[in-house]
């Protein structure tokens, strides 16, 4: 085990896994393990097994404690240890696999009556991957495959957390499984690296199967037809340094509680010019101060460096604009 520390509380931020257009070399495999990559939102969990207590954080320090009630159990059931668990919170569709769309109304409510409600039709289970302090020793410096014996060792299964499955050497299987069931993709990791909080490092490669990224929300269109009154597209962007670069335009994956529920967020945050560092070529957009950011998929980059077939998946509170940036 590595050194001592007092129990923190919170305020780490998680460590981040770089994009990869590939998996690591074949004559690297059997130094990486695999895991499943999960369409959900990432949590560190302070969990205080002495004082039957929890606290999660989303990867921008926010409390998301009240949010998922079904988590809290967890504390009641570490054998009165203290933990700081790190992991992905997932809602899971009819047909059993991870939906950041049934996830986004538990995302932006924490009204306890809402809430509970809410978990009826949409419970969550939270996914742990990483363990980052025991009983008061910090584990961040041991390698992964340490780290990741401590976590299996702690038994942690229950009716809304698990530990997922990590696989060790032969990531092609496992990102042709995920393909084939319909999955994001997966997240290599190396079995040698440490966990270093709030750093994107190489030692963690995450390899999608669709094209999909954060955006920064710069711009709203009016909608024609049908949603005449109502929101008709986004426009978005990434941070390139401190300017924020145009990617274009999302005008398809809203639903009508969604359009609603934009509107409310958008209409405080009205501008008077543009944030994009470049030329809009759409005369209709009403500005907006660039605080919002939206999950998009889409098809591919164009060679004008905007988005080919965009579609919204929904807003992510747990990302601070300024960190959006083009994946690559």
């Amino acid at each position: 085990m590595a050194h001592d520390e007092a129990f923190p509380t919170g305020g780490i931020v998680p460590m981040l896994a770089t994009p990869s257009t590939s998996l690591p070399p074949a004559n690297e495999d059997a130094g990486w393990a695999y895991e499943l990559k999960w369409d959900g939102v990432r949590a560190v969990a302070y969990v205080d097994g002495t004082r039957n207590r929890i606290h999660l954080e989303s990867r921008n320090l926010n409390d998301v404690t009240p949010r998922y009630p079904e988590v809290h159990a967890i504390a009641g059931e570490c054998g009165g240890r203290r933990l700081v668990l790190d992991g992905e919170i997932v809602a899971f569709d009819e047909n059993g696999r991870p939906s950041f769309g049934r996830l986004q109304p538990r995302m932006h409510i924490a009204d306890d009556r809402q809430v509970q409600a809410r978990m009826l039709d949409t419970p969550v289970i939270y996914l742990i991957f990483d363990i980052l302090h025991l009983d008061g020793r910090s584990t961040r410096a041991l390698p992964w495959t340490d780290r990741r014996a401590v976590l299996e060792g702690l038994d942690l299964a229950g009716p809304n957390w698990r530990v997922p499955p990590a696989q060790r050497g032969d990531g092609p299987s496992l990102l042709e499984a995920s393909k084939a069931g319909g999955l994001e993709g997966v997240v290599a990791k190396r079995l040698a690296s440490p966990y270093v909080p709030a750093r994107r490092t190489k030692e963690w490669l995450k390899v999608k199967n669709t094209c999909r990224q954060e955006f920064v929300v710069g711009a709203w269109i009016p909608g024609e037809g049908n949603r005449q009154g109502r929101i008709g597209a986004l426009l978005v962007g990434y941070y390139e340094g401190d300017a924020l670069r145009f990617a274009g335009k999302v005008g398809t994956g809203f639903t009508d509680a969604e359009l609603q529920f934009l509107g409310g967020k958008v209409a405080p945050l009205g501008a008077a010019t543009s944030p994009f560092a470049d030329d809009v070529p759409y005369r209709e957009a009403r500005w907006l101060d660039p605080q919002l950011v939206a999950e998009v998929e889409f098809s591919e980059w164009t060679h004008t460096n905007t988005l080919r077939h965009p579609s919204y998946k929904g807003l992510r509170p747990d990302k601070a604009p300024e960190l959006v940036v083009r994946e690559t």
